[in-house]
């Protein structure tokens, strides 16, 4: 189903519509608020992103299989952009990777490997984006929080609880890990080493034994001021003799209270007439509290009651009395009492109410005290309804009563967020409500199997048919078959292409289970998906803002595909015009030529190479060419991450995934982690701070390393690389700082250094980044030999490669090695190689040696559904029994989002 966009067409529910100047002037102002909007949805469309995995969560070794859906309204596959970038944190909120990955037709396909070089234990958290998404709030990014177990080499298995004392001056947690060997024995009575770090500091460290069960036992006293909010506990435990086995736990000092906060319908309390009043309950871990409570007035009277309905929401009914206060007495799940005031009514207000009932309409009340009506009687006001960005209702009324209602049809809007506001004669925004319409027969999948169960190693032949209001319909799916024995997942907390493409992308701050609501949806489902639309923040765009002309900035344009910029100048700096430039990879039967502007720009169009390239751009075709410089652009980049699923990440990661850990260390049994050796003789020396005796002053050890190796793969321009994983620093203008002084206000930088010598953050970019040993980064000059001399605070060392001794050269042969300004040869980030997922083939005649212990049995992200709606795929299960789980998602030609599951047996 399409919908249609309202351009200049007023509806009006009250029955006055004439000629009169008065109407003319409610015309002209209602279009005011079509036409600004409609240029808003025009010039800065929204673009979606949403990525379909194979399965929730990983080990160590595996690869994680995704497709990438690009929509725009209505979830349209975007014609905007020609490429998506996917990236992998860690926790503590590093850069572990990014892919770039080619769309077309509104989708893209990529995978990860997720290596045992790079990849630890622990949660990590997936972020995607367009380059025209930058020009927007990082809220609306797709971001999934993944679990990552460890099986190779495991000895290991851990379980992790925390408690907190909360008193006047000091917060005091208590954490009690067991520690269990890999047949889940408790390591009883073993000397642990432990130390907790925030803030990048060792703050605490101290030593213990564990008791008969394996348990230790460790606290951590804060000042209230000063608790750790993201810190790491790590743990060092004597396992056999000269065998020592660490584990690295988060570690949230966190206050035992309860955020309650009130969200009146409409945005005001309103007084003299009923008010809904919804309100939240949320722990200080960002998830929802049961409560319950009574609403009381100035003499204690009690005036209401409520309860909250799922996770921490709920609603009640309010008619304050003008000059009256009321408060909440709460009573939490934990049994815990807080009374919290409401806030204050206003005395003249009017506002939106909104029932959500009914599965056709939006059932609206307009509702005016005395006080406002008697002000405004007679006078017009509109109501708007828009979904990103797209207004799809406008309507007209005369306020000739305290009460309107009417019913809005719910098929003028496509399935998502609606936001309804309400207008004054002069355009100002007085009341706004959201609310969500669900279309659940926009399309509808069917998945059927050839049998209803199979044996091991059988042949599946599974059909997909799709349609969209009883007709089939043509669409592009993915599909993920998983053994569900040694993938268990629960389905509220899934991110699907329901909850993301039509819930979370419109919504700002954590969701809790989103899922939830598309889960069997009923009538109560219904229900507690409203009280998220009214305690849930939104904010696209302001009216307030684009009424007055003053629409949001935009500096990145859709991406068509990969170009490389920059300019050409001589040696004084002047542009140097229809320069001739050539670009070439290295390799590979891939070149291209242009000729720079008047001004010297240059720019290579909508090029395809693959990552880890490199690519060689030359200018020495021209007169005087070794007198030009070559400058490239920088590469936009999205910034820092903070991962606002925080509340989704697993504590206890060895117990929740304890099925698919298991299977993962049959299945991984051939990987082992190289032992450390001793082995006489001279090592080789690699380059370090040590080497410059400016820098002897350091510490021995960086409290971080990172490895050359990091760079090599999507690393254009090595400031742009550094500035994300550049571990407790941040990048501000074109100077680092140490994060947590940064954080305090502090704004003394840090000294760089390349090889020993003194540069700024600028110079960084001259580095080849294939060319990097190692980045040294020092949080604190402890004796300050560095801080003093150069007034900064905190050294970020990098070293490069040494250069193999050789003979002796001529000085023509040293300048022919010397780099030339005229050619610049780097490594920009291209296309992530595509792969094809491995699924075995089996004859039933031939009998095989090996176990199939696959997890994920099948992926495709290649359905494309026919004329028919249909479209069939085949497939062999492995060797797992029971129960095995068939995710097909995607979306039709018309915009229409589904996702279905399917089960079916194996014995």
């Amino acid at each position: 189903m399409k919908f249609t966009r309202i351009l200049f067409t007023l509806v009006a529910f009250i029955f006055i519509l004439n000629s009169s100047v008065s109407a003319q002037q409610d015309s002209i102002a209602l279009n005011n608020i079509i036409t600004k909007t409609k240029r808003l949805s025009d010039e800065q469309p929204v673009e979606k992103v949403y990525l379909h995995f194979d399965k929730p969560y990983y080990a160590v070794a595996d690869t994680m299989w995704f497709k990438a859906y690009a929509t725009i309204e209505q979830n349209l596959p975007s014609p905007l952009s020609k490429i998506v970038y996917v990236e992998v944190w860690n926790a503590q909120d590093s850069l572990m990777q990014t892919v770039k990955l080619p769309i077309k037709n509104g989708v893209a396909y990529g995978n990860i490997p997720l290596n045992m070089q790079n990849y630890k234990q622990g949660n990590y958290y997936v972020r995607a984006y367009t380059l025209w998404m930058l020009n927007f709030s990082n809220d609306y990014f797709f971001t999934k929080t993944i679990p990552l177990g460890e099986a190779i080499d495991k000895k290991l298995i851990t379980n992790i609880s925390y408690t907190n004392e909360q008193s006047d001056k000091n917060l005091k947690t208590t954490a009690k890990i067991q520690f269990k060997d890999i047949g889940k024995k408790p390591y009883a009575n073993k000397t642990v080493s432990w130390k907790v770090i925030s803030n990048y500091d060792v703050v605490l460290k101290g030593k213990g034994t564990t008791d008969q069960n394996g348990i230790l036992t460790v606290t951590v006293n804060s000042k209230a001021e000063e608790i750790i909010s993201k810190g790491t506990l790590i743990t060092d435990i004597n396992i056999a003799e000269k065998e020592v086995a660490s584990a690295i736990f988060n570690l949230k000092q966190t206050v035992n209270n309860v955020d309650f906060q009130f969200f009146p319908e409409g945005g005001q309390l309103i007084s003299g007439i009923p008010n809904q009043m919804g309100f939240k309950a949320v722990r200080t871990s960002g998830l929802g509290m049961d409560a319950n409570g009574v609403i009381i007035d100035d003499q204690n009277n009690q005036v209401t009651t409520f309860t909250s309905s799922y996770a921490g929401m709920g609603s009640f009914y309010l008619t304050p009395e003008s000059g009256k206060n009321y408060k909440a007495k709460v009573t939490f799940k934990d049994g815990s009492i807080k009374t919290f005031d409401l806030p204050k009514a206003i005395p003249s207000g009017i506002t939106l109410q909104i029932v959500n009932s009914n599965t056709e309409f939006i059932n609206l009340k307009i509702l005016a005290n005395t006080a406002f009506y008697e002000a405004n009687t007679d006078k017009s006001f509109f109501v708007v309804g828009q979904n990103a960005n797209v207004i799809y209702y406008a309507a007209k009324a005369n306020l000739k009563n305290q009460v309107i209602i009417t019913k809005i049809p719910k098929k003028n809007f496509p399935s998502g967020v609606v936001q309804i506001t309400l207008f004054n004669a002069n355009d100002e925004p007085l009341s706004e409500r959201l609310t969500f319409v669900l279309h659940p027969d926009a399309m509808k999948l069917t998945v059927k199997t050839d049998l209803p169960i199979y044996k091991p190693r059988q042949k599946v032949k599974m059909t997909l048919d799709a349609k969209s209001a009883g007709l089939p319909i043509a669409g592009d799916f993915s599909v993920s078959v998983i053994d569900e024995q040694k993938v268990p997942v629960d389905e509220n907390s899934e991110t699907t292409i329901l909850s993301s493409l039509l819930l979370t992308s419109d919504l700002k701050g954590y969701i809790e289970k989103p899922n939830y609501y598309f889960t069997k949806t009923d009538d109560k489902k219904l229900g507690d998906l409203d009280k998220l639309m009214l305690t849930q923040g939104y904010r696209r765009f302001s009216y307030k803002e684009i009424l007055a002309g003053r629409y949001p900035a935009v500096t990145y344009l859709p991406e068509q595909g990969i170009n490389i910029t920059g300019t050409l100048r001589d040696r004084t700096g002047m542009p140097i015009r229809k320069g001739a430039m050539r670009l070439m990879v290295t390799g590979k039967p891939i070149s291209s030529e242009t000729v720079t502007s008047n001004m010297g720009l240059f720019n290579f169009q909508n090029l395809t190479f693959p990552d880890s390239s490199q690519v060689v751009i030359s200018a020495k075709y021209n007169a005087n060419a070794a007198n030009l410089m070559i400058m490239l652009d920088g590469v936009p980049t999205a910034g820092a991450a903070k991962n606002i699923n925080v509340a989704d990440e697993v504590t206890n990661i060895d117990t929740v995934l304890s099925s698919y850990l298991s299977n993962s260390q049959k299945q991984y049994r051939y990987l082992r982690t190289l032992k450390t050796v001793e082995i006489k003789g001279t090592a080789v020396k690699k380059p370090s701070h040590a080497d410059h005796g400016s820098l002897s002053g350091l510490s021995a050890q960086p409290d971080h390393l990172i490895t050359g190796d990091r760079f090599l793969a999507g690393c254009g321009q090595f400031l742009n690389c550094l500035k994300t994983m550049a571990t407790g620093m941040t990048f501000d203008v074109d100077k680092f700082y140490v994060s947590r002084d940064y954080n305090q206000g502090s704004r003394i930088p840090v000294q760089i250094f390349i090889n020993g010598n003194a540069v700024d953050a600028v110079d960084v970019n001259s580095i080849n980044p294939a060319e990097v040993e190692s980045v040294e980064i020092f949080l604190k000059d402890d004796l300050g030999t560095v801080d003093r001399v150069y007034g900064t605070k905190g050294v970020l060392v990098i070293n490069t490669k040494k250069a193999p001794v050789g003979k002796k050269i001529s000085k023509q042969e040293l300048m022919d090695m010397l780099p030339k300004t005229n050619i610049i040869t780097f490594n920009p980030m291209g296309y992530s190689k595509e792969r094809e997922f491995y699924s075995p083939k089996y004859l039933p005649s031939v009998t095989y040696q090996i176990n199939d212990l696959r997890t994920t049995i099948y992926w495709n992200p290649k359905l494309i559904t026919d004329e028919k709606g249909n479209v069939s795929f085949e497939f062999f299960n492995a060797d797992g029994k029971g129960s095995y789980r068939a995710v097909v998602e995607g979306i039709d030609k018309n915009g229409n989002v589904a996702r279905t599951v399917y089960h079916y047996t194996v014995k």
